[in-house]
């Protein structure tokens, strides 16, 4: 059938223009042959077999474990939790949650999250109905982290696909477009007419989609997000889960982590795409090349006859390449420093040479054989670029283009392959030692988490816990929902806070089934999964010679727009998230896409990491010591050691010591936004008449928090009593685990005759006195006093008198450290 018109350009702007959320690449566009799914109304019929959606890949057993159910039920449904055996491991009632605009579906939600068990083959049924059966598993993601990044493998042109690494023979291929006839490319590729006089070797890189074309603007996105993958995963300790030999590429082995071989594969494309030194437009970079007409679907990438032809540099292209050498040069300089060198050049050249091109603007027009990409507004482009540059080099001539840009104060948007300046602001707010000032950095680390704030509060508003609006099922709205899921995995490697990686998780639910549709949208992946993508190769619906796409392929997703005709013919009248058919021909729904996979792989890697048991924030104060002035205060500065998953109260009380000494009783608040920030508790001590410098300790402790103890003394200001000729001898007899019995003996030391005494001392722990013999003894508090019993209140020199008591306890028992003699000191 002839091509219908690209589906990558002005609409899709329009859209994202109007939604005012990110859009991503989307994929090429010739008509099908006749669907396979025979109408909306039957997937929707297969859909409603499975009212109880899940994640039909699993569940972590550290992460939320959430599901919907589709039921115009008012009241509760009583919900089971069912293992491979049938037998039940958990039960409750769903939450009403009612309708969901963006499906246009009445919801329950349930959440069984209590539930610690793994294992394979659990069920969720509710009101008779049962899920799909799915797995709790630490490993649960580990296949899908390396199907993900295989797909970029089984995207390259240039080499010979091996089965071996494919996943099977149906997947080999000889190279596309390496100069081998019948291709016309790409070793050797001219320009469009009027655009150069020369040929460019262009050969190698990723094809962009389902077509065979290949766009530096989409491969500068998706070739960021690999790298940024394997620099978040080396912050949080992950990166050996990316490292050699992890990953099915030829390159394994080599002593590089294989997310890096694989991301070179595009890189050394995007290098080969800049123009050289001695023509005109040095420094800039093509924005892209394919085939001169579109090509028919299917075709082989060895088999395409169309002439190749790059296309007018852009600005927008020339940023992107200048963005993704320098993060080149940053992130490969350990295992190749050469490679390192020659990004760094290139991305040098490329910045100075869209500061002397800053409008160079591709064309939405330029749609035959390829997407148009077209970008009217590169100030975004040239806001990533340089943060960029300023992440590796330090220089400030990048430092000045960052912060004179109108975007580094606003709010974060979306991001997409239009729109790049949110992956500036998480480079500049991850990257250690970025060259800004802390408070800079700071402000932009608030931004990100602020959105990410954003994206929970829509997605606690809907029945599917969606990172995006009712009216953001636009082209590529998957991949939307894969990004802005990044950035809540990015405000939790800043803050800490449990709920950005339960959201990030979440996001990981509704692309594996939890959804309007009951669909997995990765192939390979869950009882339901989408099989019949957008591709010339794997296109299995249209010839059953050639394979379905590979596990691990990630479909584009609902689009409301319905932009080509099988969406157009089988949907009409759909709710927004229920806008997709699982049919070959619907490449505005169904299309796969290089950076949409980027997404995935980022967010499956960072589900994938293996996290330890959260530890609790520990409770900071600061002195440890203080003194506080007899009938005076001083204060202590109290904080948390990391951001609570959710408010925290802490209160401070003293455990043991001289009571005396007080804190103030009222409770400190710790937000996941002021963790970090001391609050104040005012210590006093009373002014009394004795003479005992007394001290005390103190615990600031609260739920979901690690206590901490200090120590306050009171300094005394009363004038000391003359010291007694005496001596105490102080002596536990017998004790046991909440109580003990002591003697007490005090001896006359000096040269004349005590006629009555009374002995004082202060327990240092929390002993209290219940009984006493040959002596009649009071407490207050920490302070106890014994005075004669009448027939031994005459000590002459050099006599003793003793006394015994009982007393309970629990922790230490420490022997008094002082002991006063008729109000005197015992020397």
């Amino acid at each position: 059938m002839p091509p219908v018109p690209s589906g990558r350009g002005l609409p899709r702007r329009a859209a994202a223009l109007l939604t005012g959320l990110a859009l991503a690449a989307v994929g090429p566009t010739v008509t099908a042959l006749a669907p396979a799914t025979a109408s909306a109304a039957t997937s929707a019929a297969t859909a409603a077999d499975f009212p109880v959606r899940v994640n039909q890949l699993g569940y972590l057993p550290d992460g939320p474990k959430r599901a919907t159910v589709v039921n115009s039920a008012t009241t509760p449904l009583a919900w089971q939790l069912r293992d491979a055996s049938g037998a039940q491991v958990a039960a409750g009632a769903t939450t009403v949650h009612g309708a969901d605009q963006a499906s246009g579906q009445s919801t329950h939600l349930v959440d069984f999250g209590a539930y610690g068990g793994t294992g394979t083959g659990f069920t969720l049924v509710v009101g008779g109905a049962a899920s799909h059966p799915f797995d709790i598993s630490a490993s649960l993601y580990d296949g899908l982290r390396a199907d993900s990044l295989n797909f970029f493998y089984q995207q390259r042109s240039g080499i010979a696909i091996d089965a071996a690494l494919a996943g099977g023979s149906a997947y080999a291929r000889p190279a596309g477009h390496l100069g081998v006839a019948p291709n016309k490319g790409d070793t050797g590729v001219p320009c469009q007419t009027g655009v150069c006089d020369y040929q460019l070797d262009v050969r190698g890189g990723w094809y962009d989609a389902g077509d065979q074309g290949k766009y530096v603007v989409n491969g500068g996105i998706a070739t960021w997000e690999l790298v940024n993958s394997f620099e978040r995963a080396r912050r949080s300790g992950g990166d050996a889960a990316l490292g050699d030999s992890t990953l099915r590429v030829p390159e394994r082995g080599n002593g590089v982590p294989d997310v890096l071989d694989e991301a070179r594969w595009e890189l050394e494309f995007l290098l080969r795409m800049q123009v050289p030194d001695s023509k005109p437009m040095a420094g800039m970079a093509f924005h892209k090349i394919h085939d001169a007409q579109w090509t028919g679907l299917p075709t082989r990438p060895e088999l395409d006859d169309q002439q190749r032809e790059l296309h007018k540099p852009s600005t927008a292209a020339t940023l992107n390449l200048a963005a993704t050498a320098a993060q080149c040069a940053r992130v490969y300089a350990p295992y190749d420093a050469a490679f390192a060198a020659r990004c760094l050049d290139a991305a040098r050249r490329a910045w100075t040479a869209a500061r002397a091109n800053p409008n160079v603007l591709a064309p939405a027009t330029d749609s035959t054989g390829g997407g148009a990409y077209e970008d009217a507004d590169v100030s975004d482009e040239f806001y990533w670029a340089a943060a960029e540059l300023l992440a590796t080099t330090g220089e400030s001539q990048y430092r000045d283009a960052v912060v004179s840009s109108p975007l580094h104060s606003k709010p974060v948007d979306g991001f997409w392959w239009g729109g790049t300046a949110t992956l500036g602001r998480i480079t500049l707010a991850t990257v250690p030692g970025v060259a800004l000032p802390a408070d800079d950095v700071t402000r932009l680390r608030g931004l990100l988490t602020s959105a990410a704030d954003g994206y929970l509060a829509t997605m606690a508003g809907q029945g599917y816990a969606v990172p995006i609006a009712a009216d953001a099922y636009v082209w590529g709205s998957n991949s939307s929902v894969a990004n802005n899921a990044m950035v809540l995995a990015v405000a939790y490697e800043l803050s800490g806070a449990a709920r950005y990686r339960t959201g990030a998780l979440e996001t990981m639910d509704y692309l594996l089934g939890r959804n309007a549709l009951d669909r997995s949208y990765v192939s390979g992946y869950g009882e339901r999964a989408s099989e019949n993508e957008h591709h010339r190769f794997w296109a299995h619906q249209n010839d059953a010679s050639l394979p379905h796409p590979p596990a691990g392929s990630f479909a584009g997703g609902p689009n409301a727009g319905l932009e080509d005709p099988v969406a157009k013919a089988q949907l009409a009248g759909c709710a927004p998230a229920a806008c997709y058919i699982d049919d070959i021909g619907s490449y505005s729904t169904n299309e796969v896409a290089i950076n949409w996979n980027a997404s995935l792989a980022w967010l499956t890697a960072f589900a994938a990491e293996r996290r330890a048991t959260p530890t609790a924030p520990a409770v900071q104060v600061t002195p440890t010591a203080v003194t506080v002035p007899e009938g005076g205060s001083a204060s202590v500065g109290v904080k948390l050691s990391a951001a609570p998953a959710q408010n925290v109260t802490v209160t401070v009380t003293r455990t043991s010591g001289d009571t005396d000494l007080s804190a103030a009783t009222a409770p400190l608040v710790f937000t996941p936004a002021n963790w970090a920030t001391a609050q104040q508790v005012s210590l006093s001590a009373a002014q009394d008449a004795d003479t005992l410098a007394g001290s005390a300790v103190f615990t600031a402790a609260g739920q979901g928090v690690q206590a901490a103890t200090f120590t306050a003394t009171e300094a005394d200001d009363d004038t000391a009593p003359p010291t007694a000729a005496c001596a105490v001898a102080y002596k536990v007899e017998n004790a046991w685990g909440s109580g003990f019995t002591a003697t007490v003996t005090v001896k006359n030391t000096g040269s004349a005759t005590v006629s009555g005494w009374t002995l004082g001392w202060s327990f240092g722990g929390d002993q209290r006195i219940s009984n006493a013999w040959n002596a009649t003894v009071s407490q207050a508090g920490s302070s106890v006093t014994a005075r004669d019993a009448g027939w031994n209140g005459t000590l002459a020199p050099g006599a003793s008198a003793s006394f015994g008591f009982q007393a309970s306890y629990s922790g230490a028992n420490p022997a008094p450290a002082r002991f006063t003699l008729n109000g005197a000191d015992c020397a």
